[in-house]
């Protein structure tokens, strides 16, 4: 083998292992929607008390996704990858062997912690080991998992539903997750530290070396853009976050985090059975459904990582958002009207794709590339803390507001796709096949 194509394959590995707490991170989040039944018989749950259950997992979330980038800044990013999967391991089993009500909010806010930490390390890691060409594909890798992670936490949930272990079956279907968990614990034992990060903390050979690991073709020209984007950070005093210069990229990671959950599309997968279920589908068909809807969501993103390096972030925004509109609408409607409950699979499966296809891929990608290496992890996390709190009021918000108010969340989730179409049109720019250091310059404004 080419030291050109071992470099390459080192390079896809690295990836593909911090890419797979996306895979825990979809497992984990989508999990819930086929325990959401036995949950509510088993431990008596109201619609508020369902909707704190549900959510538990994206309290834990917040405070993950809040301190991990300061964290990983200090102690690096493999170092808290490793740390990641072994709190997946402890929080799959602990929800499986939860012996009451309060033990299984524990374990979901602990399992929490680690997907609020992923949103925020992984794409760091990734773009900041990938070259500018091909920076979009590697990073929406993760995201990439997350999907994968939610089809296989839907079929891994109807399976465990044709084995009828009756109200106990929750419990193996939380369980489940110590497959992956092990498997990403051991992926991650080969690794190496981000270059950007060695560079930022002064180890400047070992930088140089991971780069040619990598498969960089100048690496030492590399090591000089990243240590004149820090020379330029630090006159410019743009090491703190919430600094004027910094004012676009904050509000585009803010505005991208807060346009992700406003468009429902964690309600949706969330409560898949149970909106089902109110259409009128049988509780194992409801289950076919989500599965479904993961599947959509799958192929959906597969298409999106064709295009997120040809046409770019903010194009999958835009067509994406219009489709998602129309189909959030058409599913307002049905609930309005309670007619035409047969095409309801058809929207929530064209709504998903048109997600996946746009804010699902792109979201991560363009968190990790808008902010200066300095303040990329703070930055990540800053949109990953967005998307996270939105993430948990809409989540304990949905049951309560569907079932005093029917159809309304769907037309409020409808409504903010709209506004996000007209932010994304007027201030969006385009970022795909330009490195980090420029970006930082395009972004970072005048005091």
């Amino acid at each position: 083998m080419s030291s050109a194509s071992r470099n390459q394959g080192h390079l896809a590995f690295t990836a593909i292992a911090a890419s797979l707490s996306g895979l825990l991170f979809g497992f984990d989040t989508a999990v819930i929607a086929g325990t959401t039944h036995a949950l509510t018989d088993v431990f008596a749950l109201s619609p508020a008390t369902l909707g704190i259950t549900v959510s538990s997992a994206l309290w834990g979330t917040i405070a993950g996704a809040a301190f991990s980038g300061a964290l990983s800044d200090k102690v690096g990013r493999r170092s808290c990858l490793r740390g990641l999967a072994v709190i997946y391991l402890v929080s799959a089993v602990g929800c499986a062997i939860s012996w009451n009500w309060t033990s299984l909010l524990i374990f979901r806010i602990v399992s929490g912690l680690a997907i609020g930490a992923s949103s925020v390390i992984s794409p760091t890691y990734i773009a900041e080991i990938a070259p500018p060409e091909r920076r979009g594909r590697m990073v929406a890798f993760f995201q990439f998992n997350i999907v994968v992670g939610i089809l296989l936490a839907y079929l891994s949930n109807y399976l465990i539903g044709l084995a009828h272990m009756g109200l106990s079956d929750w419990r193996w279907k939380f369980g489940a997750a110590a497959i992956p968990a092990t498997l990403f614990l051991f992926a991650l034992i080969r690794i190496p530290e981000s270059p950007r990060w060695l560079v930022v903390h002064g180890e400047v050979s070992r930088s140089l070396t991971v780069l040619r690991e990598m498969g960089s073709n100048d690496p030492e020209s590399e090591v000089e853009a990243i240590r004149l984007s820090l020379r330029d950070e630090q006159a410019g005093r743009s090491e703190h976050l919430f600094i004027w210069r910094n004012r676009l990229p904050i509000f585009l990671a803010v505005s991208i985090g807060f346009f992700n959950q406003a468009s429902g599309v964690n309600a949706i997968l969330y409560y898949s059975n149970s909106i089902f279920e109110k259409a009128g589908f049988s509780a194992m068909s409801s289950g076919l459904q989500s599965v479904s809807i993961g599947l959509t969501n799958f192929l959906a993103l597969l298409v999106a990582m064709i295009f997120i390096d040809r046409i770019g972030r903010r194009a999958l925004l835009l067509i994406g958002s219009v489709g998602m509109a129309i189909c959030m609408a058409g599913v307002a409607y049905i609930f309005q009207v309670q007619r035409h409950q047969s095409i309801l699979v058809w929207m929530l499966i064209g709504f998903i794709g048109f997600f996946s296809f746009s804010q699902g891929s792109v979201i991560w990608v363009y968190l990790s590339e808008i902010f200066p290496n300095r303040v990329r992890a703070k930055g990540q996390a800053l949109g990953s803390f967005t998307h996270w709190a939105m993430n948990a009021i809409i989540s304990a918000a949905f049951p309560v507001a569907a079932a005093h108010w029917g159809p309304l969340p769907f037309w409020f989730f409808s409504g903010s796709i709209v506004l996000q179409f007209l932010v994304i049109a007027t201030t969006y720019p385009e970022t795909h096949g330009v490195s980090l250091e420029s970006l930082q310059q395009r972004l970072t404004l005048a005091d």
